[in-house]
């Protein structure tokens, strides 16, 4: 009697989803493009329903060739899980976030502060204030914008 193969794409798939969820945190979350839509982990996600559901086709159509019939239903219900999950950390328990109270409102003085510009040198708000520009003019305001993201 011949042995069954392994069902190798439901576990690529469940493995992709667990892939799918932890990536956006551990990496995706930094950018701009991808913290605010996670349309890369919605791509994995996707690309691990295919592998998943070709296993469960495989485990069930093909059942004297490929194993999967118990494994396959229990990882796709747990990779759905993690799905729903990182969906509703994303939609719903994030836009759940607290107000922070120490933020400067519209037309308020900011503090002061120092940051490292895009060339890594070290510039504060004062200097942005009376240091002359381009055009030699010393510049009436600052234009601050605070991004308050998910982190």
């Amino acid at each position: 009697m011949e042995t069954r193969r392994t069902n190798w794409s439901i576990w690529a798939g469940f493995l992709l989803s667990v892939v799918a969820a932890a990536s956006y945190f551990l990496l995706f979350a930094r950018f701009p493009t991808t913290r605010d839509v996670p349309w890369v982990n919605f791509l994995l996600f996707g690309l691990a329903a295919g592998l998943l559901g070709l296993g469960l086709r495989r485990a069930f159509v093909n059942h004297l060739v490929y194993r999967g019939k118990v494994a396959g239903p229990v990882l796709a219900v747990a990779s759905i899980a993690i799905f729903g999950l990182f969906s509703f950390a994303i939609f719903v328990a994030a836009k759940r976030l607290p107000a922070s109270q120490d933020t400067p409102h519209v037309g308020q003085k900011a503090p002061e502060f120092r940051l490292e510009d895009t060339a890594g040198r070290l510039v504060a708000l004062s200097d942005l204030l009376s240091t002359p520009l381009f055009s030699g003019r010393v510049p009436k305001g600052v234009l601050l914008v605070f991004y308050r993201g998910y982190w």
